[in-house]
């Protein structure tokens, strides 16, 4: 287990609370696909573990997670991938998510500071979550032309509606505070800041003096019911996202982004530099979709926090 991750358990009543702490000590914590496969590795140990009730995940004390990281090498060479091989690589997110939501313990996420992206996709896939009143959510992903993935539009909908998920999701420049979180049903409870684990090691402490079997059981039954259609939609979110990067408004998105302009969206699809051009025998060549025109590896600067911004 690398540095950055670390697992406590034997905690609270009868030692049923385990915590799980993400911090990669540079107040930005950001999800690489490597960081991603061992959080998804963390959640799958705990599948035969009996003695544990309750997972505590929480981030660093500056932030949750400020989502995918761009800058990571194995990130970076996603734009020059082609359709099949990008397709494979995107799987990373909705395996995390996945692991996280079908854990058997119960799942508590204790949120300070920020929550944008990708991590909001990982607090969603979470059965509770305390966020510090001074933090704040954000989901960039449409306002730089591409989708929110990771299976958490139905995640959303379950927990806020049709209206407020198409709020959050659609206005992408909106932050959404932990008041407005709470009244939403995005998280259950808003702390003092700094006390956002503390909260969510009380909430843990209450789950786990419930006899274990019967919690297991029930969360189990309601993820059932709850999420029994999501992969109608779910599934698909992954190719969204994969055709959503070849777009020009993706690339004109994340260019207005890091110049501070509005950008001017138009709808259009990627073009090819030969597109239009004639063949030697001057047959006019076919638009050629080139997928290596996605548009990935750099770090968007939220000029507000001073802070790296990714985006899933």
């Amino acid at each position: 287990m690398p540095d950055y991750i670390k697992i406590e358990k034997g905690l609270g009543p009868d030692g049923r609370i385990a915590v799980v702490r993400f911090d990669r000590g540079d107040g930005i914590n950001a999800l690489s696909p490597e960081v991603m496969r061992q959080l998804t590795a963390v959640a799958r140990s705990f599948e035969d573990d009996g003695d544990t009730s309750v997972v505590v995940l929480t981030g660093s004390a500056k932030g949750f997670t400020a989502g995918f990281d761009l800058k990571d090498p194995e990130g970076r060479a996603r734009k020059t991938m082609d359709l099949g091989a990008l397709r494979r690589s995107l799987r990373v997110g909705p395996r995390l998510t996945r692991a996280w939501q079908e854990m058997e313990q119960v799942t508590i996420g204790a949120i300070e500071g920020f929550c944008i992206g990708g991590g909001v996709a990982l607090a969603v896939a979470l059965d509770f979550r305390v966020m510090a009143s001074n933090a704040h959510m954000r989901v960039p992903e449409i306002g730089l032309g591409m989708n929110m993935s990771w299976q958490s539009v139905p995640r959303m909908l379950h927990l806020i509606g049709p209206a407020r998920t198409k709020q959050a999701v659609i206005l992408a420049d909106q932050r959404i505070s932990a008041d407005e979180a709470h009244q939403w049903g995005l998280v259950e409870e808003v702390a003092e800041p700094g006390k956002a684990f503390q909260a969510a090691m009380a909430l843990a402490e209450k789950i786990a003096r419930q006899p274990p079997i019967s919690v297991a059981m029930t969360k189990l039954t309601v993820n059932r019911l709850a999420h029994a259609l999501d992969d109608l939609a779910g599934h698909m979110d992954l190719d969204q996202f994969a055709l959503a990067s070849m777009s020009e408004d993706h690339k004109e998105g994340v260019a207005a982004f890091v110049e501070r302009r509005k950008p001017a969206l138009q709808g259009a699809v990627g073009r090819h530099p030969t597109d239009g051009r004639k063949s030697a025998a001057g047959h006019a060549r076919p638009p050629i979709r080139d997928s290596h025109k996605v548009y990935y590896g750099i770090i968007l600067r939220d000029v507000s926090l001073d802070i790296p911004m990714p985006i899933m």
